[in-house]
Parts: structure tokens; sequence; C-alpha cells
């Protein structure tokens, strides 16, 4: 039997149930979704209807397990899944359907076959409540299709946040009434870097795109239908270019500004008016509208102090409120918005730069730039989601040589993300508590289609899940099971990396990258993460 992520705890027995056309898949009326779900998803590429009725498939209430846990018992009679909560069912549903022939994950019959799965007892939980990925659909748009097949593959692996990064200096990807320019001008950019930045090198070619609010609440439904909360990221005071191209009163510039067409940290920051507060205030309170979650991420990192530095109005800013410099300033303007959110009973959200300069109450804080920081955080008493730059960004390079499509980074191998371990050592138990889970990110400056998405995903996706749900496990029986995995990866169109190599059309000769080594990205890391004041 494989299954990833591997369950918490497993034991076979002889024979098999089989399906027929007469199965009949029942629920409790409180998991039914789960039962809607698996019936959507098998009727398909098996041909049977699962009717309603008693015996067969069932998945029954029961008391006493967590929101995600699930028993799911097969033997040569029946299947019967238990759960506590409705996402404990779903993820049942969805292991029932791993034991299943792989074509069971194929969107269509391709013949006739038996379809069967074996005896066996499966108790099964995960160790974090926080299983995400964070998709950059700011550098890149993914479109709609694209984003509701990731649902489903995020569903599938049993990941539970899906973060999106939805705009940046690059492209800002989500309709705001109150200020169309943001997507009429903000959303598109006249060429795109290709490769990495180093080399120059431009594609000409005009890019954009954007979700209009419908998208977005079809998004929101159909993956909270697969028990995956979106978290909505709307970057500040940094990463506004685009904001500031469709506004240019937003900037500290007198100039004008065009949407970014270069990756990297750029110098242009939001001013601290007023108006401008009152501004992405006003964008917030569409975005609550949109997305229903606890949690809003409102970034906070990679704001470089220039601008601020050499502005009138942000010195004043300064010495009006008693400030000390720039990193305060920017801890200021943020508890404003963290406040806000508080106020409307949502959780902010936001990244480790914030440490420099303070974290405001209540921030729950997205730790990526190492273990110090999400120590850090920890410490001052903050929930933390684990999201290491080494571990977990999957737009870095998978192995040596210059065949890996756009080659960034230090190199990520599979191994090491399926020993990834969320947890900085040397905490108290209380701390412990504080680390809510982890995200995998990809990021997509160098990700320009959903082929490459692909690519760059999996079957890393897929460790990470594993470490994330069950925890570090033997690599080589994790391979084995991958073995068969693949199989279901294939059945659903994704075009992953082969432990081989990449295929001819998965390589970009046409685009050079800049690959690093380990000891220079740890170095990296501790000159951002010098300055911390805790």
């Amino acid at each position: 039997m494989t299954t990833i992520p591997a369950p918490a705890r497993l034991t076979a027995a002889e024979g098999r149930f089989t399906f027929t056309d007469a199965t009949p898949l029942t629920a409790d009326p409180a998991l039914a979704r789960a039962a809607a779900w698996l019936r959507e998803s098998l009727t398909p590429p098996t041909g049977l209807p699962l009717p309603e009725g008693p015996g067969g498939v069932e998945i029954r209430l029961a008391e006493g397990l967590g929101p995600e846990e699930y028993r799911l018992t097969a033997t040569a009679q029946s299947v019967l899944i238990e759960a506590t909560a409705p996402a404990g069912a779903f993820y049942g549903a969805q292991t029932l359907r791993q034991l299943l022939d792989p074509a069971a994950f194929r969107a269509g019959r391709t013949g006739d076959r038996a379809w069967s799965v074996p005896a066996v007892t499966i108790s099964d939980t995960p160790r974090y409540g926080w299983r995400g990925c964070l998709i950059d659909v700011a550098r890149h748009f993914l479109p709609k299709n694209d984003l509701l097949r990731y649902v489903d593959l995020l569903a599938a692996h049993k990941l539970n946040v899906l973060h999106l990064h939805l705009t940046d200096d690059q492209g800002w990807r989500l309709e705001i009434r109150k200020y169309p320019k943001l997507t009429e001008v903000g959303a598109w950019r006249r060429e795109s870097p290709l490769g990495a930045k180093r080399h120059r090198l431009f594609d000409g070619r005009p890019h954009g795109g954007f979700y209009s609010q419908d998208d977005i609440r079809e998004i929101v439904s159909y993956a909270a239908e697969r028990f995956v909360t979106v978290v909505p990221e709307i970057d500040l005071p940094g990463h506004t270019q685009a904001a500031i191209a469709a506004y240019p009163e937003l900037g500290n510039l007198d100039t004008p500004l065009e949407v970014r067409t270069e990756w990297g940290v750029g110098e242009n920051v939001l001013n601290v008016a007023d108006e401008t507060i009152a501004f992405f205030t006003d964008i917030l309170d569409e975005v609550l509208e949109l997305f229903p979650g606890e949690y809003v991420c409102v970034g906070g990192d990679e704001a470089p102090k220039t601008q601020w530095n050499e502005s009138v109005p942000a010195k004043e800013r300064i010495r009006e409120l008693d400030l000390r410099d720039a990193y305060e300033l920017q801890t200021w303007l943020m508890r404003h918005f963290t406040d806000y959110l508080l106020a409307r009973g949502r959780k902010p959200f936001g990244w480790d730069e914030l440490l420099e300069g303070g974290l405001p109450p209540g921030v729950t804080v997205g730790a990526w730039r190492g273990d110090r920081c999400a120590t850090l955080a920890a410490r001052a008493g903050h929930d933390v989601v684990v999201s290491p730059f080494a571990e977990t960004y999957l737009d870095f390079r998978q192995a040596e040589g210059d065949q890996e499509p756009v080659p960034i980074g230090s190199v990520t191998t599979l191994s090491a993300v399926h020993a990834f371990d969320p947890v900085p050592g040397g905490l108290t138990e209380d701390e412990r508590g504080r680390i809510l889970g982890a995200q995998a990110a990809l990021w997509t400056e160098h990700i320009d289609s959903p082929r490459l998405l692909d690519y760059m995903a999996f079957p890393r996706l897929a460790a990470f899940a594993e470490a994330v749900w069950s925890g570090g496990r033997d690599f080589e029986d994790f391979l084995a099971r991958l073995a068969v995995h693949e199989k279901r990866l294939d059945a659903l169109g994704v075009e992953y990396r082969p432990a081989a190599g990449p295929h001819p059309w998965q390589q970009r000769p046409d685009a050079p990258g800049h690959p690093r080594t380990r000891a220079e990205i740890d170095d990296m890391l501790a000159a951002w993460t010098a300055n911390l004041r805790f």
C-alpha cells in the first residue's frame, strides 16, 4: 500500500475490497462534503455511479478525533472512514483514492479494469495545522483555471493553505473596484527579464493579467470545498511599484514610474502620507470582502529605507512620532494595518523583516530567513509559519549543472525537502507550540508557465507534504512510494522533474541563471539578519 503523504499508523491485512457498479457510498450528514467530493472524483475515471445506500463505502461520524484526523478501515467486505470533523473525512477520502489504481486520478475512463483497495487499517493525523504553499502570481500571472488545478494538487497532497502573492513591483493581480487603475495600469508590464537579472537580457514581450473579484470568489469557494484556505498577500510598503505606477501620488518621487520590468528588490516604496494609508485601508476593505479566511498577509519584507531616509515628509513623520529611525517608521506604518485587521477579527501575517523595527502585536510571522528569525519571533510570543529560504523555496534549482531550467539559488534536492523539520532547535515547549507549521514557496520570477511551475514544484512538493504531515521518514521508503505516486502525477498531467533530470523540453538554454553555493546563501542570510534587535 502506498500513500503520499505517508499515514501515521498503518496495519495491513489479507484480502481486497472490490468496487462494483452497485457499490454504495454513504456518509453521515455532517461529513457529506467528503462523500460528494469522492463521488465526483471517482465516478468519471471508474464509470462507477457509487449510489447512496447502506454497506459498501461509509463515511461515519466518530467522537474523539482531531479536526483533521481520520481512521480508514478496509476489509474484503467494506470500507469505513471515520472522522469527527469534515476535514478529517475529506483526508480519509483522499487516502481512499490513493489506495486505488493510479488511473483513479484521471478525468475520464481509459478502459475496463477491476477497482479494488487492499485490506488495511490506517489511523492518520497531521503534525502541523498549517501546511501551505505560496504561489507568486504577481511576477508571472497564473490563469484562473491553472490556479484551480493547483488547488486540487494541494488538496491531493493534504496541504491546506494556498498563500497567494497577489501584488508586487512587477504586477498587481487583484481587481479593486475603488481603484480601477491598479489593474488597468498595474497588471501589465512591457517586458520581463530573460533569465537572471545579472545577464541583462529581456524578452521584449508584454506580460500581464489579473483576477476579477468574481474570479477570486470562485477560487476561494473552490478551495474551501477542498479544505484549502486561501491567504491573500497585499505587499507593503515595499514591492509596490506596480501600484505607484498606477497612482503616482502613492510614491516618494516626483517622476512617474512604470510597472517594474526587472527582478530583485526595488527602491520604490510607499510614502507615509495619511492619504496613502487611507488608500491601502480601502484596498483591505475589499480584500476582506473577498477572502473570508482568518489570515491576511500584509508583507513587510524587503522594503529599502533609502527613499524614506531622503524624504522630508518621512523624516518629519519620524520626528513627530518620536521614532528612532526608518525601521521603526515601518513598524508604525505596519501597525496601522495589523491593528485594522485585528479590529475586524482577522489575523495579520507579515514577513520576518518586521522583527527589525519591533513586531506589531498580534502578527503571525512568516519566517523565511532561517531558524534565527523563527526562534526570535516565537520567543517574542508570536505565532510563526516557517518557510526558510534555503530549504523550502522551490524556485531554487534541484541539482547541479546547467541542464536545470534557469538555475538560481543553491541546490534544494528532493531528499533535503523530505528531511525538512519546521521546528528550530533550542525552543522551549511553549515556544515550540508557537510554530503553526510551514509552507513551501513557488516564487515565479523565473517560472513563466504552468509547465515550468509543475517542473519546479513536483515531486519536491510531495516530499514537503510528507514532511509537514507525518514528519521525517526513511527517504528510501519515500522513493519507493514515489515511484507509484509519479503514476498518479502522470494521470493528473503533472509535468514533474524526472529523477534522471529534465526532459529536453524542460530545459531553458535561452534563459541563463545565477547558481549559488549553500555557503553563499548562508552568508546572505547572515548579512540580512545582522541588525535584528531581539
